[in-house]
């Protein structure tokens, strides 16, 4: 099996408001997502289905696998320079159909981002009916939809912000909303 490989995020850096050693050791633990994945891969066969050590690896995968793949979302829909952009037509459109209007559906999204705890808000697209959910995950590796597609992605663990912010995670929120690529967003709804 081919060893994934960590993508390059480092076209972040210099993004005001985040600093970039925040940005780096952000990028290490995502790459400790990707090692562990692969290491995973290639410890799992050598285990025999049914036996617990096989057992707890196999729950272990789910975890980095999310880790490392919301991690990537999550750099990928953030823009290095402030974005005024708002999402395309066809998604503005869409989330207007779900959540009554594009101010309603911020107020959802970021009001999650705001709950106290820590974990990933999500707009996720039932890849069924085309419906938008903003949804709550908790950990990496529970959460999740079903058949559902991640659009937009924010990390509200504490690692995403507490070297800048401290606990002002609602100063990171903002900054956040004016960062993100919504063309990156858009090109994601089907």
């Amino acid at each position: 099996m081919t060893p994934y490989t960590p993508k390059n995020f480092s076209s972040l850096l210099g993004m005001q408001g985040l600093s970039d050693t925040l940005l780096s050791n952000h990028f290490t633990l995502y790459e400790g997502y990707v090692k562990n994945v692969n290491a995973l891969l290639e410890l799992l066969p050598t285990k025999t289905p049914g036996t617990p050590e096989h057992a707890e690896l196999k729950r272990r995968f789910g975890w980095e696998w999310n880790g490392m793949r919301l991690h990537e979302l999550y750099f990928e829909n953030l823009s290095q320079t402030e974005n005024t952009q708002g999402p395309s037509a066809a998604l503005k459109e869409k989330m207007t159909e779900s959540f009554g209007s594009l101010e309603a559906w911020s107020e959802d999204f970021f009001g999650i981002a705001l709950m106290r705890g820590i974990g990933w808000v999500v707009l996720t697209q039932d890849e069924h009916t085309g419906q938008l959910f903003n949804t709550w995950i908790n950990e990496h590796d529970g959460g999740f939809l079903a058949g559902g597609k991640p659009l937009l992605v924010l990390d509200v663990f504490e690692h995403a912000y507490m070297t800048d912010y401290g606990i002002k995670k609602a100063d990171y929120v903002a900054l956040y909303k004016t960062h993100i690529n919504w063309d990156i967003v858009s090109q994601r709804f089907v």
